[in-house]
């Protein structure tokens, strides 16, 4: 890898970390260079600074133009002065520990002749003193001592002072060569020469060691800080240490440096905030406290009601379904008393058919006795003719005397039979006439049983409506207890959820509470 254009005196390398550690500075150097350029503040301060350091130096363009006019002697020169340099180097342990091989000499020595070319150029602008101050950050890091970096280019611009001379300075001798400057030109020309020398060491160095002149300032400003620092820390340091023993009565008092006013009023500002806040707190810590115990009382109130209510429901629950099924055995009950009146009903209708039967044939026997006493009453009309035949029959035996002894006879035989008839006829008469008070009595206590009979059925029927009803209803009752049954349930099992649930809020309002008192434990640590 060739080292980048703009390296200047970077000679010493470390052998192994200090060399990548410069390479990669070299290829960062020439990246950071590109962004600087393109960063115009930076480039203007940066141009500003050189041209402070050219005035001061009274590099002139008349100077610049000098150097310009020596370019390609000093380019031709270079490379023999290097050699004589890395001479030195080669020769001096303190600075060949610097390179690890000849090839990063020769790189580092490439690297120089780049940058000398600048100066050749005398090319003094942002980006020139950019580079060059890189370089010397790269040597400051790598350890380099400025003894060696001065002393290099004290190598370097001693053969180019020879060389300019030998070159401008006129020549004795027939065949002599050289310039015909005056003493007024070499001297410019030298001296323009060490003054770009010098502006190179200046930018290297002046990062290198960085306020080198300002040490003793520093060490003045060191000492006032370190003051004020004590004093601060004295002044800040008790409050803090009160703070930090949880005493929020301290406050920052004194006079302070100005800067500081503002951070001792905010420090205590802050303090009795902080104050003024844990007050609060311990105030709603007490207050939360007390609602805790409340809350802890209530729900420990409230799980004893709900743990009652749900052996209540329990309970409850438990009678709903003995009536449930109480009213559903009932049910069934009535639904076969109502089939049982229903037959009932089948089988008065059918007795009430037989009754209506029997009146009827009570009807016919009244008819047929009232036949039997018409029948009756013509053979008593028979029995008073046949004893009237009887009668005339004795009489007419009578008339004819002896001879109507036969007749006599039959006419007694007649009347015999007349009494005997008309003893039967009355007789039957009794029968019949008994028969029909009978008949009539039992036509009677028919149409009583025959009208009670209806009544029966009448009464049977709006039983069996009543059953039904009672049925329906006993049905409906065990659906309605059916459903109350389970929502009854479905309580049971929320009043156990809400068991549950009041036993964990019961758990965490005591929990609460017992934050809540070790809140206001640590809060009471706390001066106020």
């Amino acid at each position: 890898m060739n080292l980048p254009r703009g390296h200047a005196f970077t000679v010493f390398v470390a052998p192994s970390c200090y060399l990548n550690e410069v390479l990669r500075e070299f290829e960062l150097t020439k990246t950071n260079n590109d962004r600087l350029a393109k960063n115009t503040q930076n480039r203007g301060q940066k141009l500003d600074d050189i041209r402070q350091r050219l005035e001061f130096m009274d590099l002139t363009d008349d100077s610049l133009q000098t150097i310009r006019s020596m370019q390609a002697l000093i380019d031709r020169e270079i490379p023999i002065a290097l050699e004589s340099f890395y001479r030195q180097v080669r020769k001096t342990p303190e600075t060949r520990r610097f390179f690890s091989s000849e090839m990063q000499m020769q790189h580092a020595k490439g690297a120089q002749s780049n940058h000398w070319k600048n100066i050749s150029a005398a090319n003094f602008g942002a980006e020139y003193s950019a580079q060059v101050r890189e370089i010397g950050a790269v040597h400051a890091r790598i350890g380099l001592e400025p003894r060696w970096y001065i002393g290099g280019y004290a190598v370097v611009l001693d053969h180019l002072i020879h060389a300019i001379t030998e070159e401008l300075v006129p020549k004795k001798g027939l065949f002599s060569r050289g310039g015909t400057v005056s003493a007024q030109k070499l001297g410019d020309a030298i001296g323009s020469l060490c003054k770009a020398v010098l502006l190179d060491i200046d930018l290297a160095l002046s990062v290198y060691y960085p306020d080198v002149t300002e040490k003793a300032v520093r060490a003045t400003r060191d000492e006032a800080i370190e003051k004020e620092q004590t004093l601060v820390s004295r002044s800040f340091g008790s409050v803090i240490s009160q703070i930090a023993d949880g005493d929020l009565t301290g406050r920052v008092h004194g006079d302070l440096p100005l800067f500081y006013i503002p951070l001792r009023d905010n420090l205590n500002a802050a303090v009795e905030s902080l104050r003024a806040t844990l007050e609060v707190v311990n105030a709603t810590a007490q207050t939360i406290d007390t609602t805790a115990t409340q809350i802890n009382g209530a729900a420990q109130d409230l799980s004893h009601r709900t743990e009652r209510q749900k052996f209540s429901v329990e309970k409850t629950a438990a009678s709903i379904e003995q009536i449930t099924s109480t009213v559903t055995l009932t049910a069934a009950r009535v639904a076969e008393a109502h089939a049982l009146v229903t037959d009932c009903q089948t089988i008065t209708e059918q007795f009430g058919v037989m009754v209506n039967g029997a009146t009827g044939s009570m009807a016919e026997i009244e008819r047929s006795s009232n036949a039997i006493s018409t029948i009756t009453d013509v053979m008593d009309a028979i029995a008073v003719q046949t004893h009237l035949l009887a009668l005339n029959t004795s009489v007419e035996a009578g008339r004819v005397g002896n001879g109507g002894a036969g007749f006599k006879a039959l006419a007694q035989e007649i009347r015999e039979l007349a009494r005997r008839a008309g003893e039967a006829s009355k007789d039957v008469r009794k029968l019949v006439t008994a028969s029909q008070s009978q008949v009539t009595a039992g036509a009677l206590v028919m149409e009583g049983i025959n009208s009670g009979m209806q009544t029966i059925i009448t009464r049977v029927t709006k039983i069996s409506d009543h059953l039904k009803a009672i049925a329906d209803a006993a049905q409906e009752q065990a659906q309605a207890l059916h459903n109350i049954n389970g929502a009854v349930a479905t309580i049971d099992q929320g009043t156990r959820q809400n068991a549950a649930m009041v036993e964990q809020t019961s758990a965490a309002s005591a929990d609460l509470a017992g934050k809540a008192v070790h809140l206001r434990d640590i809060l009471e640590t706390f001066q106020l």
